[in-house]
């Protein structure tokens, strides 16, 4: 395999990061309000990042399973329908913490059980990485970054969001207390 070739195949993960951060720039992009901003963000990372990615790992589990075992490095057997299913719950949590129902409580909750699975297949890829040689595309670079940054920046921009909304309830309480 030529190295243009390997690096093409390894970045197809950052598709998702990159879509998330261009929507939410140019949807932000004459927004002044730092809490519509916010928002956004959430919104975009998790419907274009965790969710556009989690839905494409689906398809692709469950449609081209023996392409995938390749491209991670592994003989295929029953496991890719068990990934199939793992990112399909990822995809539906990530929908709905795109939705504008959702709060930032939910969406932390999300971030957190995304970063649950997607922690631990990054501790797998490293591991067969430096213990098993496995160099594989789908099993470096772009994977890597993919499965650490997504629940990483849902966490934070949930947190974020969280103490954003207690210090204007702090603020209200302050100004309710003044009043009296």
């Amino acid at each position: 395999m030529s190295t243009s070739t390997y690096i093409a195949q390894t970045s197809v993960p950052m598709i998702w990061l990159v879509l998330a951060v261009a929507g939410a720039l140019i949807k932000t992009r004459n927004v002044t309000s730092p809490k519509a901003r916010l928002e956004t963000w959430q919104r975009w990372w998790a419907g274009a990042a965790l969710g556009g990615g989690s839905a494409w790992m689906v398809v692709s589990f469950f449609t081209i399973p023996g392409v995938m075992s390749e491209a991670i490095g592994f003989k295929q057997t029953p496991f890719e329908f068990e990934i199939g299913c793992a990112n399909l719950c990822l995809a539906v949590l990530a929908f709905r913490a795109a939705s504008s129902k959702s709060n930032a409580r939910e969406r932390l909750t999300i971030g957190l059980g995304a970063g649950m699975f997607l922690w631990g297949a990054d501790l797998g890829h490293l591991y067969q990485f430096f213990f098993k040689g496995d160099h594989a595309p789908g099993n470096t670079g772009g994977v890597l970054l993919y499965d650490l940054l997504i629940p990483a920046v849902m966490i934070a921009l949930a947190v974020r969001a969280q103490r954003s909304e207690r210090l204007v309830l702090l603020a209200g309480s302050e100004v309710a207390a003044r009043a009296m």
